[in-house]
């Protein structure tokens, strides 16, 4: 397809690309920073108890991964700022005064207090002491978490809006806050960011996982290395854990508010008691199958904690509201299995831990090195699922994406743009 075919692909389509693309590349570096900042608040808080100066070490070395990462994520994160009036004029006209005050509240609350303390966590080592500078680290480290809790609230009252009302007729119609506190706190929000911050966890914890891998593989920085990686090893295995929950908690508050999402995850064609739960298979919006081994009863299982209660399928909404079911599948299951590449990577590391050490298990650590990947797929993965799943809804049930584009801005001007990127 050349240029010119490309540009007859509608606005739509091409600006959700074009955001796909930015903020899925965006969405590398505050996960890593959020985790990283984690990681040193753990270090920092563990050599003022122990005053074993292997832990200032190991701070001191993190803290610089830290601060490339934040300065990607500023940089990278800049773009979507400008696309919400470049690409979505009319979303960002209709839902501005509701959106938009979260996306403020993160710039003027978490972020000034992420980069206001940053100075002082990467040049204070000898001139402030170790209280104020541990103090400036858990600053830094909740500014990081601040963030994420705007951002996540932002994003999932797109997926679940609640406290805001339609003012205005016509053109001239918008949705204005009615109670600000129900909009931040809307019915996804809370679990969305737990999933959100654990998959963050996870990232700066195999970024930490894999670079002492690469020392422990090349038998460089030997003491460095074990104590960096024995560290991230506690809390990847913590945090692997605790995002199964999570997820259990999330999949059942999209069946409670977003049942098409939930099917189209599934590849549930069919309104079936007992639901079956597809392990892998290959969806068929057509013929309204989906290919693939199942488990008899164990979706109705996971969902309601009983295997008669149905899961509504795709039968049960109009074909228009249908999200795209064969790449929702794909991804929410790509998601999952990187969830078990993380969990099988962090055990087997404590199991052969004392190999590890002495640097025989040189397979595991191969594994180990190339694990920095898992967790970033499945958050791309994940943010991709639920994302493409509220479709056709840019708002869910509010405003659909095909009424939030820019009427001023030409295909060619999108695509244009993306080459650019």
């Amino acid at each position: 397809m050349g240029y010119e075919g490309l540009c007859t692909m509608s606005v739509v389509l091409l600006s959700r690309i074009q955001f796909a693309l930015t903020i899925g590349f965006h969405y590398l570096y505050p996960t890593w920073s959020i985790g990283l900042a984690t990681v040193l608040l753990s270090m920092e808080g563990v050599w003022l108890k122990t005053k074993n100066p292997r832990y200032l070490e190991l701070a001191k070395f993190w803290v610089k991964i830290f601060s490339l990462t934040f300065a990607m994520g500023v940089a990278t994160g800049l773009v979507q700022v400008f696309e919400f009036g470049t690409n979505w004029a009319s979303y960002s006209r209709y839902v501005g005064d509701v959106f938009g005050s979260a996306l403020g509240a993160e710039g003027i609350f978490a972020f000034l207090i992420e980069a206001g303390f940053l100075s002082v966590l990467l040049f204070g080592w000898d001139r402030v002491g170790p209280g104020l500078h541990f103090f400036a680290t858990f600053m830094v480290c909740f500014g990081a978490l601040f963030s994420a809790f705007w951002i996540v609230a932002a994003n999932s009252w797109m997926q679940t809006p609640a406290g805001f009302t339609i003012v205005g007729e016509g053109f001239h119609a918008h949705a204005e806050i009615s109670d600000f506190w129900e909009m931040i706190f809307n019915p996804s929000f809370m679990t969305r960011f737990g999933h959100v911050i654990l998959g963050c966890l996870l990232s700066g914890a195999f970024l930490v996982i894999s670079i002492s891998a690469y020392y422990l593989f090349k038998k460089k920085y030997i003491e460095f290395a074990r104590t960096s990686m024995k560290v991230a090893l506690i809390m990847a295995c913590v945090a692997v854990v605790l995002q199964l929950w999570s997820a259990d908690s999330s999949a059942r508050i999209v069946a409670r508010y977003q049942p098409a999402k939930l099917a189209a995850m599934e590849g549930i064609f069919e309104t079936q008691a007992p639901t079956p739960f597809v392990l892998y298979g290959f969806p068929n919006p057509e013929k309204g199958v989906t290919r693939g081994p199942t488990i008899p009863g164990l979706l109705s299982f996971l969902t309601w904690h009983n295997f008669e209660t149905p899961v509504l399928g795709l039968d049960a909404f109009p074909k228009e509201d249908w999200p795209n079911s064969p790449v929702v599948f794909q991804y929410y299951r790509l998601m999952i299995a990187m969830w078990g590449m993380m969990v099988i990577t962090a055990f087997l590391g404590w199991i052969f831990w004392k190999r590890i050490r002495e640097g025989r298990a040189r397979p595991l650590l191969i594994l180990m090195m190339l694990s920095v990947a898992f967790p970033q797929i499945a958050n791309e993965a994940g943010w991709f699922t639920a994302e493409v799943g509220r479709q056709p809804w840019i708002v869910y049930g509010l405003l659909r994406t095909s009424e939030g584009f820019s009427q001023a801005v030409a295909a060619s001007h999108v695509l244009g743009s993306i080459i650019m990127f």
